[in-house]
């Protein structure tokens, strides 16, 4: 079952993809920004071909993973839908943007392709999806990090991230309000609501806790099939405080589902 793929980005996650990839799971195209072209490519197996646009692709791809931000999702994502492409997604924080939304559904249309939301850094999408078909009457997410890692936030405005000695929440509303304000910690968010009851119905607080040692996830629904409450607390990669694991094991398992014979 060989897919020929295309990765975008050769940030932290990419690499850690790449590194840990089993056969017969392969990429065979890396996307990158033209002025890194040359470097990315010194740095991966000759056998995968790095570009700078879809053109240069010497076959085209079946499948495209992107593991790279918010604006490769926007500059990449339409052209490959309309192409025909499936494209899997770890950036769905950009979502939240109507706009781009939009503008991926049209080219999904027009292509006949999916846009493939991936697990990312958050547990129990799959049964929030499945909970979903049977009605949801309210999903709650909240997100508990240590302060410094809402440095470079509006949390700044707010609280002395520095001086913090408790528990303290800064943000309480929708799931679209809070990817608006806090995009870098928006993908789990925007996740749970995709998978839910949409942007606009999906609850989400933030919390700044000196007590917490990893980003503590907590996602709380209800509906026709029951009562669901999960929390997850995550850790960064080794090499990259600002990229989840379970973010990069999430894009590995979706490569893999692509070349395997059972798919979970």
């Amino acid at each position: 079952m060989k897919s020929r793929v295309l990765l975008i980005g050769h940030g932290a996650m990419a690499q850690t993809v790449l590194a840990a990839l089993p056969a017969p799971a392969a990429v065979d195209f890396l996307l990158v920004r033209s002025h890194k072209v040359t470097a990315v490519q010194a740095q991966v197996p000759a056998q995968i071909q790095v570009v700078s646009n879809l053109a240069q692709c010497t076959h085209k791809p079946d499948f495209a993973l992107e593991c790279a931000s918010h604006s490769a999702l926007s500059d990449y994502g339409a052209e490959l839908l309309a192409a025909g492409i499936d494209l899997g997604v770890i950036s769905v924080g950009a979502l939240a943007d109507p706009t781009l939304f939009e503008q991926l559904q049209a080219a999904a249309l027009q292509g006949g392709a999916q846009l493939h939301i991936l697990a990312g850094a958050v547990a129990g999408i799959d049964a929030l999806a499945a909970a979903r078909t049977g009605g949801l009457d309210e999903v709650h997410y909240t997100s508990r990090k240590p302060p410094a890692s809402w440095k470079n936030t509006p949390a700044e405005q707010m609280l002395d991230l520095t001086r913090l000695n408790a528990a303290t929440v800064f943000y309480e509303g929708t799931a679209r309000e809070a990817a608006r304000q806090y995009p870098a910690n928006a993908n789990v968010a925007a996740t749970i609501a995709l998978a839910g009851l949409g942007f606009d119905n999906t609850h989400v607080q933030l919390i700044a806790d000196p007590a917490a040692s990893g980003n503590i996830h907590h996602i709380q629904a209800c509906g026709r099939f029951g009562t669901l409450s999960i929390e997850l607390q995550g850790q960064p990669l080794p090499d990259n405080p600002k990229t989840s694991t379970l973010a990069a094991l999430s894009a590995l398992r979706a490569l893999v589902n692509r070349s395997g014979w059972l798919v979970i």
